[in-house]
């Protein structure tokens, strides 16, 4: 029997100060279904895209989880807080007269230093894990967690817009940010403001682009989940954004489905991943083997009967 439960990708625009898990929740009673995970994480106070899979659509979150993604955020510079962001309360504060020297060529050149390929400190309160626990229930614990550089790419990081406010104790500084899978846009702030002596964190923080998924494309979850939920994106749709794809008839799909190594010479170089597709569905991720041929990594079990 085909299995009728949903299968596919959604793309949300989650709203703040819920978690993703929390999204994840709201998605199971929507859709009517226990199979949902997501792609990446957004903090509580973040709003924007969140790409969640159902059913057999969770088994493409690891090649969407690891895309570019774009943010639009507000760093406060002055002040600095124990999580990077506005999640807790600032507990160092710069200086009235360092504050009173920053400018915007500073601002600017700060910001510039931090673009392109950088080693980055991730926030402690990260969900990085040490030694098999979260990096923030050590925190919360008492321990102070110093972790590791990561090198991640800044691709853009652009200044938009930029409001002084120093008798008030800050300058709030908006931004456009272009990165890859794994990047903190928090430490960013953090960084921004170590370097230009006043401290930062993040006060306001945007996810606006997933990969190929862009906040247009993003729906609103209704409170009381009454409304009827939407079309999801298509497994097959959605791999052909993530992957190259080969293109495969009945018999082919079903001997790959059953674990055979199938010859072709449609296939990119050897080792790559490809996505298979037999007429509108995703028969699997296959490997290119020697000689072109494809081996199944990951089957998604469609009907084949």
């Amino acid at each position: 029997m085909s299995d009728t439960s949903p299968q596919g990708v959604l793309v949300c625009d989650k709203p703040q100060g819920l978690t993703s898990h929390g999204i994840v929740s709201r998605i199971r009673r929507w859709y009517g279904t226990r199979k949902v995970g997501h792609a990446g994480t957004l903090d509580p106070m973040a709003t924007g895209v969140l790409v969640l899979g159902l059913g057999r659509g969770t088994k493409l979150l690891g090649y969407i989880t690891g895309v570019s993604k774009t943010y639009l955020a507000t760093i406060r510079l002055g002040s600095a807080t124990p999580t990077d962001d506005a999640d807790s309360e600032p507990d160092i504060f710069s200086e009235p007269a360092a504050l009173s020297a920053v400018t915007d060529r500073g601002i600017f050149e700060g910001v510039s230093a931090l673009t392109g390929v950088i080693d980055q400190v991730p926030s402690a309160v990260s969900a990085i894990k040490v030694n098999g626990q979260r990096s923030y229930a050590r925190v919360r614990a008492g321990e102070d967690v110093e972790l590791k550089a990561r090198r991640v790419e800044i691709s853009q990081f652009t200044v938009l817009d930029t409001r002084f406010s120093v008798a008030q104790g800050h300058i709030d500084v908006d931004v456009e940010v272009d990165c890859s899978s794994g990047t903190y846009v928090r430490a960013l702030a953090r960084d921004l403001g170590t370097s230009l002596g006043v401290h930062g964190h993040l006060i306001a923080l945007r996810r606006t682009r997933v990969g190929a998924f862009g906040i247009d494309d993003a729906v609103t979850i209704p409170e009381d989940l009454d409304t009827a939920a939407p079309a999801l994106t298509s497994l097959a749709e959605v791999a052909r954004t993530l992957l190259p794809t080969v293109h495969v008839d009945a018999a082919e799909a079903k001997a790959l489905m059953q674990g055979k190594t199938l010859p072709t010479d449609r296939s990119p170089e050897q080792g790559d991943e490809v996505a298979v597709i037999s007429g509108d569905e995703l028969v699997s991720i296959a490997e290119v083997r020697a000689g072109g041929a494809l081996k199944s990594q990951t089957a998604f079990a469609i009907d084949l009967a």
